[in-house]
Protein backbone atom coordinates (compact mmCIF):
# COMPACT_ATOMS: atom_id res chain seq x y z
CA UNK A 1 0.00 0.00 0.00
CA UNK A 2 1.42 3.38 -0.90
CA UNK A 3 0.68 6.48 -2.77
CA UNK A 4 -2.36 8.63 -1.38
CA UNK A 5 -4.36 5.81 0.44
CA UNK A 6 -5.11 8.30 3.71
CA UNK A 7 -6.09 10.96 1.83
CA UNK A 8 -8.32 13.11 4.25
CA UNK A 9 -8.19 11.02 7.00
CA UNK A 10 -7.11 11.71 10.54
CA UNK A 11 -4.84 9.52 12.22
CA UNK A 12 -3.58 9.63 15.61
CA UNK A 13 -0.43 8.57 16.26
CA UNK A 14 1.42 8.26 20.08
CA UNK A 15 4.68 8.24 20.90
CA UNK A 16 5.27 10.61 17.89
CA UNK A 17 8.42 12.68 18.50
CA UNK A 18 11.19 9.75 18.36
CA UNK A 19 11.63 6.21 16.59
CA UNK A 20 8.76 4.13 15.14
CA UNK A 21 6.21 6.58 15.94
CA UNK A 22 8.27 9.58 14.88
CA UNK A 23 8.32 7.52 11.15
CA UNK A 24 4.81 6.55 11.35
CA UNK A 25 3.43 9.88 11.86
CA UNK A 26 5.59 10.87 8.70
CA UNK A 27 4.79 8.25 6.72
CA UNK A 28 0.93 8.54 7.13
CA UNK A 29 1.53 12.36 6.76
CA UNK A 30 3.06 11.47 3.24
CA UNK A 31 0.01 8.99 2.42
CA UNK A 32 -2.68 12.14 3.11
CA UNK A 33 -3.50 11.75 6.68
CA UNK A 34 -4.20 14.80 8.68
CA UNK A 35 -1.47 13.72 11.64
CA UNK A 36 -2.91 13.95 15.24
CA UNK A 37 0.96 13.80 16.84
CA UNK A 38 1.06 12.71 20.88
CA UNK A 39 3.97 12.80 22.36
CA UNK A 40 6.02 14.56 25.97
CA UNK A 41 8.22 15.56 24.49
CA UNK A 42 7.85 19.30 22.78
CA UNK A 43 11.30 19.35 20.63
CA UNK A 44 10.38 16.00 19.07
CA UNK A 45 6.88 17.10 18.28
CA UNK A 46 8.42 20.38 17.05
CA UNK A 47 11.26 18.62 14.24
CA UNK A 48 8.22 16.20 13.19
CA UNK A 49 6.19 19.06 12.93
CA UNK A 50 8.67 20.60 10.40
CA UNK A 51 9.24 17.17 8.97
CA UNK A 52 5.73 16.78 7.97
CA UNK A 53 5.25 20.78 6.76
CA UNK A 54 8.31 20.38 4.49
CA UNK A 55 6.93 17.34 2.99
CA UNK A 56 3.57 19.26 2.04
CA UNK A 57 2.01 17.72 4.74
CA UNK A 58 -0.59 18.71 8.02
CA UNK A 59 -0.24 17.79 11.40
CA UNK A 60 -1.76 18.91 15.14
CA UNK A 61 0.74 18.58 17.79
CA UNK A 62 -0.63 17.44 21.01
CA UNK A 63 2.44 17.72 23.57
CA UNK A 64 0.64 14.73 26.39
CA UNK A 65 2.13 12.27 28.57
CA UNK A 66 -0.26 9.47 28.49
CA UNK A 67 -0.04 9.01 32.21
CA UNK A 68 -2.30 12.20 32.35
CA UNK A 69 -5.34 9.98 31.78
CA UNK A 70 -7.60 13.09 31.91
CA UNK A 71 -5.49 14.73 28.85
CA UNK A 72 -6.73 11.20 26.96
CA UNK A 73 -9.97 12.30 27.29
CA UNK A 74 -9.85 15.82 26.75
CA UNK A 75 -7.99 14.96 23.68
CA UNK A 76 -11.12 12.70 22.35
CA UNK A 77 -12.99 15.94 23.08
CA UNK A 78 -11.07 18.21 21.00
CA UNK A 79 -10.90 15.22 18.23
CA UNK A 80 -14.74 14.85 18.44
CA UNK A 81 -15.18 19.19 18.03
CA UNK A 82 -13.24 19.44 15.17
CA UNK A 83 -13.35 16.30 12.85
CA UNK A 84 -16.21 14.44 14.31
CA UNK A 85 -14.33 11.13 13.63
CA UNK A 86 -11.18 9.42 14.11
CA UNK A 87 -10.23 7.12 11.15
CA UNK A 88 -6.58 5.75 12.40
CA UNK A 89 -4.98 5.18 15.91
CA UNK A 90 -1.40 3.72 16.12
CA UNK A 91 -0.82 3.47 19.44
CA UNK A 92 2.81 3.62 19.37
CA UNK A 93 4.37 4.80 22.89
CA UNK A 94 5.61 2.68 25.58
CA UNK A 95 7.98 1.97 28.11
CA UNK A 96 10.23 -0.87 29.25
CA UNK A 97 10.29 -0.48 32.47
CA UNK A 98 13.05 -2.22 34.00
CA UNK A 99 15.21 -5.44 32.81
CA UNK A 100 15.96 -7.37 35.84
CA UNK A 101 14.29 -10.20 38.23
CA UNK A 102 10.78 -9.65 39.00
CA UNK A 103 11.20 -10.27 43.12
CA UNK A 104 13.89 -7.32 42.57
CA UNK A 105 11.93 -4.86 41.05
CA UNK A 106 10.40 -1.95 42.85
CA UNK A 107 6.67 -1.52 42.76
CA UNK A 108 6.46 1.66 41.35
CA UNK A 109 8.19 0.50 38.42
CA UNK A 110 6.01 -1.65 37.84
CA UNK A 111 2.94 -0.01 38.10
CA UNK A 112 4.07 2.98 36.25
CA UNK A 113 5.25 0.40 33.23
CA UNK A 114 1.49 -0.92 33.12
CA UNK A 115 0.41 2.61 33.32
CA UNK A 116 2.03 3.42 30.08
CA UNK A 117 1.61 0.33 28.37
CA UNK A 118 -1.27 -0.99 29.98
CA UNK A 119 -3.60 1.87 31.45
CA UNK A 120 -2.88 4.17 28.73
CA UNK A 121 -3.88 2.36 25.54
CA UNK A 122 -7.35 1.17 27.45
CA UNK A 123 -7.66 5.10 28.01
CA UNK A 124 -7.28 5.45 24.47
CA UNK A 125 -9.64 2.97 23.17
CA UNK A 126 -12.56 4.21 26.00
CA UNK A 127 -11.75 7.65 24.59
CA UNK A 128 -11.61 6.99 20.81
CA UNK A 129 -14.06 4.45 20.49
CA UNK A 130 -17.08 6.01 19.40
CA UNK A 131 -14.78 8.27 17.44
CA UNK A 132 -13.55 5.11 15.75
CA UNK A 133 -17.46 3.51 15.02
CA UNK A 134 -18.21 7.62 13.38
CA UNK A 135 -14.98 6.69 10.66
CA UNK A 136 -16.27 4.45 7.67
CA UNK A 137 -13.39 2.85 8.75
CA UNK A 138 -12.01 2.96 11.49
CA UNK A 139 -8.72 1.27 11.99
CA UNK A 140 -7.08 0.43 15.79
CA UNK A 141 -3.18 -0.80 15.71
CA UNK A 142 -1.06 -1.05 19.13
CA UNK A 143 2.53 -1.27 19.02
CA UNK A 144 3.23 -4.43 21.06
CA UNK A 145 6.44 -6.77 21.20
CA UNK A 146 7.15 -10.40 20.68
CA UNK A 147 8.43 -10.27 24.47
CA UNK A 148 4.84 -11.07 25.11
CA UNK A 149 5.09 -14.65 23.89
CA UNK A 150 8.60 -15.28 25.12
CA UNK A 151 8.78 -13.59 28.38
CA UNK A 152 12.22 -14.69 28.56
CA UNK A 153 14.16 -14.11 32.26
CA UNK A 154 14.55 -10.99 33.52
CA UNK A 155 12.10 -9.49 31.01
CA UNK A 156 8.74 -10.42 32.94
CA UNK A 157 7.24 -6.69 33.80
CA UNK A 158 7.66 -5.84 30.46
CA UNK A 159 6.37 -8.90 29.12
CA UNK A 160 3.62 -8.98 31.38
CA UNK A 161 2.62 -6.21 29.84
CA UNK A 162 2.72 -6.28 26.30
CA UNK A 163 0.69 -9.70 27.32
CA UNK A 164 -1.84 -7.70 28.81
CA UNK A 165 -1.96 -5.17 25.77
CA UNK A 166 -2.82 -8.04 23.08
CA UNK A 167 -5.28 -9.26 24.87
CA UNK A 168 -7.46 -5.44 25.23
CA UNK A 169 -6.59 -5.00 21.51
CA UNK A 170 -7.75 -8.94 21.00
CA UNK A 171 -11.54 -8.46 22.97
CA UNK A 172 -11.67 -5.09 21.88
CA UNK A 173 -11.48 -6.47 17.96
CA UNK A 174 -13.95 -9.32 18.94
CA UNK A 175 -16.83 -6.47 20.15
CA UNK A 176 -15.90 -4.45 17.05
CA UNK A 177 -16.47 -7.45 14.49
CA UNK A 178 -19.54 -6.59 13.26
CA UNK A 179 -18.83 -2.82 12.76
CA UNK A 180 -16.73 -0.96 10.19
CA UNK A 181 -14.06 -0.94 13.04
CA UNK A 182 -11.05 -2.91 12.99
CA UNK A 183 -8.19 -3.46 15.82
CA UNK A 184 -4.88 -4.95 15.18
CA UNK A 185 -1.23 -5.78 17.05
CA UNK A 186 1.84 -4.81 14.97
CA UNK A 187 4.81 -6.47 16.60
CA UNK A 188 7.91 -4.35 15.14
CA UNK A 189 10.58 -6.78 15.65
CA UNK A 190 14.67 -5.43 16.53
CA UNK A 191 14.75 -1.79 15.72
CA UNK A 192 16.81 1.25 15.49
CA UNK A 193 15.18 2.49 18.93
CA UNK A 194 16.25 4.12 21.63
CA UNK A 195 14.20 1.75 23.77
CA UNK A 196 16.02 -1.08 22.09
CA UNK A 197 19.25 0.73 22.56
CA UNK A 198 18.37 0.64 26.46
CA UNK A 199 17.43 -2.73 26.29
CA UNK A 200 20.64 -3.99 24.67
CA UNK A 201 23.26 -1.93 25.27
CA UNK A 202 26.13 -3.83 23.76
CA UNK A 203 24.21 -4.31 20.31
CA UNK A 204 25.43 -2.45 17.41
CA UNK A 205 22.23 -0.36 16.18
CA UNK A 206 23.78 -0.77 12.75
CA UNK A 207 22.84 -3.97 12.68
CA UNK A 208 19.09 -3.75 13.23
CA UNK A 209 16.56 -1.74 10.83
CA UNK A 210 15.55 1.55 11.04
CA UNK A 211 12.59 2.89 12.43
CA UNK A 212 11.53 4.51 8.29
CA UNK A 213 11.85 0.84 7.00
CA UNK A 214 9.68 -0.25 9.24
CA UNK A 215 7.03 2.67 9.61
CA UNK A 216 5.54 1.98 6.10
CA UNK A 217 4.16 -1.66 7.41
CA UNK A 218 2.89 0.36 11.01
CA UNK A 219 0.82 2.50 8.65
CA UNK A 220 -0.56 0.32 6.32
CA UNK A 221 -2.41 -1.09 9.10
CA UNK A 222 -4.66 1.86 9.52
CA UNK A 223 -5.88 2.40 5.70
CA UNK A 224 -9.41 1.33 5.00
CA UNK A 225 -8.19 -1.64 2.87
CA UNK A 226 -6.62 -3.02 5.46
CA UNK A 227 -9.86 -5.83 6.58
CA UNK A 228 -7.54 -8.00 9.09
CA UNK A 229 -9.15 -8.04 12.93
CA UNK A 230 -8.27 -9.47 15.31
CA UNK A 231 -4.69 -10.06 14.43
CA UNK A 232 -0.64 -9.55 14.88
CA UNK A 233 1.34 -8.85 11.86
CA UNK A 234 4.92 -9.73 12.67
CA UNK A 235 7.27 -7.45 10.26
CA UNK A 236 10.06 -9.16 11.68
CA UNK A 237 8.42 -12.07 9.51
CA UNK A 238 6.00 -10.36 7.55
CA UNK A 239 3.27 -12.80 8.56
CA UNK A 240 0.34 -12.32 9.86
CA UNK A 241 -1.70 -14.43 12.45
CA UNK A 242 -4.48 -14.77 15.57
CA UNK A 243 -4.27 -12.99 18.29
Amino acid sequence: MSGKDLEGRVVLVTGSSRGIGFHAALNAAGRGAHVVAVARTVGGLEDLDDAIKAKGGTVTLVPLDLTDYAGIDRLGAAIHERWGRLDGLIGNAGSLGILGPLAHIDPKTFEQTFAVNVTANYRLIRSMDLLLRQSDAGRLVMVSSGAAKSARAYWGLYAASKAALDMLVKSYAGEMASTPVRANVFYPGQVRTAMRAQAMPGEDPNTLPHPRDIAPKLVDMVTPAYSENGMLFDAKTGETEKL
